[in-house]
């Protein structure tokens, strides 16, 4: 089966369900949403499995351990190709494949506008839980792809990256607090992530991305680091700027562990 697209759309997953070699296709919807209906053969990951859940950052990236123990009971080879999708325009779906980039398995796709998308083109769905092929994995953790404190504090000195800010304009200009500190890192441009779903075709990535992005002040001539809160509105903004062919990284600690950090700059 040749590699699939980064942005896969409905019409171009369907005929694959039922082909010998069909991808692995990944749910991180709801779990009511996926007992409820969800896309003939795809195994539902629980988002929370991402992530490792220990305060002040929950958002970081999860244990190897943790990694291992998903993979194997997903049965991740180095030949499989994923399909991913969620119900929520894609942050799930980009912290997942932002944490496929972090193990560097690079053959996936994201399911452009995911469960809203198939719904809207009135395709199959079904209740019938999935088990994969399980098998004994070992991951290891690309620390190239983490962005740390020190490499953004080194970036902002040497003006050698551009701070996507994934959050609300609440959260980005301090007038909503949900860490120690408000306001948002120096410099960062504030383009939430829901600006770039089309609501008027199925959550897909906005066609005009690029265009909008590069009114707002994010042109991709520099690297790009994207965060949230904790990193899950983010995977949806990484995964835009993947797809548009930025040199862009996820920050997993995000405004939970910068806002928390004593020696962080912010603006307000």
């Amino acid at each position: 089966m040749p590699e699939l697209p980064l942005i896969l759309e409905p019409a171009e997953l369907l005929p694959l369900l039922d082909s010998p070699k069909a991808p692995l296709i990944i749910d991180l919807c709801s779990e009511d949403n996926y007992r409820r209906g969800h896309i003939p053969g795809a195994v539902h990951v629980p988002p929370q499995m991402l992530l490792c859940n220990h305060p002040p950052a929950p958002g970081r990236i999860a244990p190897v351990e943790q990694l291992i123990r998903l993979f194997t009971y997903l049965g991740l080879t180095p030949d499989t190709q994923l399909v991913v999708y969620d119900d929520e325009g894609g942050g799930w779906a980009g912290r997942f494949i932002w944490t496929l980039d972090t193990i560097s398995h690079t053959k996936y796709s994201y399911l452009n506008g995911g469960l809203h998308a198939w719904l809207g083109e009135e395709y199959p769905v079904t209740a019938d839980v999935v088990d994969p092929q399980s098998q004994q994995v070992d991951v290891e953790i690309d620390s190239n792809h983490l962005v740390e404190i020190p490499d953004i504090l080194t970036g902002l000195e040497d003006n050698s990256i551009q701070i996507w800010d994934a959050r609300g304009p609440g959260e980005y200009n301090g007038t909503k607090v949900l860490a120690q500190k408000a306001g948002h890192i120096p410099g960062a441009i504030n383009v939430e992530w829901t600006e770039l779903m089309n609501r008027h075709n199925g959550l897909r990535i906005r066609e005009d991305a690029r265009e909008y992005l590069q009114a707002r002040g994010i042109t991709g001539d520099k690297p790009i680091v994207t965060h949230c809160q904790s990193h899950h509105r983010s995977g949806f903004t990484y995964l835009v700027g993947k797809s548009l062919g930025f040199d862009i990284k996820g920050y997993h600690g995000s405004w939970s562990e910068w806002g928390n950090h004593p020696d962080t700059p912010v603006e307000i």
